[in-house]
């Protein structure tokens, strides 16, 4: 069986948030510093550093 890879990362963030419960002002943080995070100069360093 195939997922997508984008329904696969709206469950599991849907149930990481249902379970854990961070505040939602965390959530919006780490959202938004991962999109900026990946179009800086940092990228090809995160990109080594995580494969």
């Amino acid at each position: 069986m195939q997922v997508p890879l984008w329904l696969a990362l709206i469950v599991v963030g849907y149930l990481g948030v249902k379970l854990i419960r961070p505040p939602w002002w965390l959530v919006a943080v780490l959202l938004l510093g991962g999109y900026l995070l990946a179009d800086s100069i940092f990228a090809p360093v995160i990109n080594t550093a995580v494969k």
